[in-house]
């Protein structure tokens, strides 16, 4: 029976579970949205809300307790002046986890913990240039390697064609 066996073990040993849950906590404090598995993220869920609980009571031995767990003191800061007065008035609840569908390479069901009040806000794609366009013709063409000169065995209709071509690509003739 599993009578008081709180957490998952996440196949891990204490070390590297305790390492990998403050380092998630850590990140998700810092980026205020971290992208994890969901058993991971409902683990560092619980250490999160603890740190921020220290964080609202803002006392010496809290932000030592806090600081016990919490890999930088950046990010320490930052936990104690903008993360903790943001939840002053809510009782609880201030992490959230979202599934994200699967893992491409081993299936694992993804999940994306954030903190509630930081809503996400998405980076604009950057608006590519198109690369043919009718302006960018011309100057590859002039950019190109001059073609070979025909052949002794053209006619002179293709000889006198040539040059024609040529003459509307040159730079003097796209300024006019």
């Amino acid at each position: 029976m599993r009578h008081q066996m709180r957490g998952n073990r996440l196949n891990r040993d204490a070390a590297h579970r305790r390492a990998m849950l403050r380092n998630m906590v850590t990140s998700l404090f810092a980026r205020e949205r971290i992208k994890t598995t969901v058993p991971k993220a409902k683990q560092a869920r619980r250490y999160a809300e603890r740190m921020i609980t220290f964080a609202k009571r803002g006392d010496l031995h809290a932000r030592r307790m806090a600081a016990r767990f919490v890999n930088d003191p950046q990010v320490l800061q930052k936990l104690f002046t903008e993360i903790a007065p943001r939840y002053e008035e809510r009782p609880g609840g201030y992490t959230r986890v979202i599934k994200a569908g699967v893992r491409k390479g081993d299936d694992a069901q993804m999940a994306i913990l954030e903190l509630v009040g930081s809503e996400y806000k998405p980076k604009p794609k950057p608006k590519h240039k198109k690369k043919h366009t009718e302006e960018a013709a011309p100057k590859d063409k002039a950019k190109a390697k001059p073609k070979a000169a025909p052949t002794a065995v053209a006619t002179a209709e293709d000889a006198s064609e040539a040059p024609a071509e040529d003459a509307g690509d040159t730079p003097e003739a796209t300024k006019e």
